[in-house]
């Protein structure tokens, strides 16, 4: 997605409200987020459906590492030994070549 410009794609309710066809269409085809303002400050802005799917995978996955992260400073870590007893018991066991 590409950066908001300031002088094009900021727009007070107003105007989006009579516009807001043509903005969705802009939005849409350009790739670029609109900001709405309500007395001058921004109330919302509108991304194109892609983005707003690409934000919330990446914001899901920032979660899941940060979760993880406060797990092992916490000391809450399972040995591979552990971890493939579990997968084993949860999915049965697998034919694993044998270690050397």
């Amino acid at each position: 997605m590409r950066a908001p410009l300031i002088s094009e794609d900021i727009f007070p309710i107003g105007e989006f409200k009579k516009h807001a066809s043509r903005l969705f269409r802009r939005v849409s085809q350009e790739k670029r987020p609109v900001v709405v303002t309500q007395n001058g400050l921004p109330v919302g802005v509108i991304v194109p459906p892609e983005e707003y799917d690409r934000m919330s995978r990446r914001a899901s996955f920032v979660e899941a590492l940060e979760e993880g992260l406060r797990d092992s400073e916490g000391g809450r870590l399972l040995s591979s030994e552990e971890v493939e007893e579990r997968l084993d018991r949860s999915f049965g066991p697998l034919s694993r070549a044998k270690k050397r």
